[in-house]
């Protein structure tokens, strides 16, 4: 019960990581508020546990706002936010439009923002010393992945660095999970020959499973790493290294 008692919000928690991640959450004590686009998803992922449901567009600051005032006012605190929620795109670089380009900055850099604000501001209102916990992806490195997601996590890289040295003498802990090809929906949606050369890169021979990611985030969540701030975390099997 490493999260015991603990307020843990995850983004992006109606599939995939996000899910793991939550279910994973609530099975060591914490009680978790899945966020998601689709509300249904997220009621599924915490069915069963006391967990909360709630539907928000990250990208929107105001959503936002509304589901952590609602957070602070209905269980007090926030004591670790995952920044999971998260979009990629088919674009190549010349045909990225005005609005694509938006719409992958908004959700994947913009959206870990404005929820990181709204949890830091609880943490320090309650004096929590709490957890960030923001994704990147092992396409920062290799650069194998659409310009403007690579841009993102690349953005999100610096956000956990800015925001770890600055929270740091507050005791709040910010890193980053730099995941490699991991069996999501959004990984589904890649062409299947661009998959294959992906997975063919990685040297454990393997794709990621959602609880491969969901464990490395318990364990920078919990007391466990409690020194550890300001540090990308691959769990990649090996594809890249940082």
């Amino acid at each position: 019960m490493k999260l015991n008692g603990k307020v843990a919000v995850v983004t992006g928690a109606g599939q995939g990581m996000g899910r793991a991640i939550a279910q994973l959450f609530a099975q060591e004590g914490a009680t978790v508020v899945a966020v998601d686009l689709k509300l249904e998803n997220a009621q599924q992922t915490v069915a069963g546990t006391n967990g909360l449901a709630r539907k928000a567009n990250v990208a929107d600051s105001a959503e936002v706002k509304a589901v952590f005032d609602e957070i602070d006012a209905t269980l007090g605190r926030v004591d670790v936010l995952v920044n999971n929620a998260g979009i990629g795109g088919l674009d190549k670089f010349a045909d990225i439009s005005d609005s694509a380009w938006a719409r992958v900055i908004g959700v994947n850099l913009n959206g870990a923002f404005y929820c990181a604000r709204e949890a830091v501001r609880s943490m320090k209102k309650h004096g929590v010393r709490g957890v960030v916990i923001n994704f990147a992806s092992s396409a920062v490195a290799s650069g194998d992945g659409p310009v403007h997601y690579c841009a993102a996590k690349a953005g999100l890289m610096g956000l956990t660095r800015g925001m770890a040295r600055e929270l740091a003498p507050e005791g709040i802990r910010v890193n980053t999970i730099v995941p490699g090809p991991t069996n999501t929906p959004m990984m589904a949606g890649v062409p299947p020959a661009w998959a294959e050369s992906i997975i063919k890169g990685v040297p454990l021979g393997r794709m990621g499973e959602p609880e491969d990611i969901a464990r490395t985030a318990l364990f920078l969540a919990s007391d466990d790493a409690c020194y550890i701030t300001g540090q990308n975390i691959a769990c990649n099997g090996g594809c890249v290294f940082f």
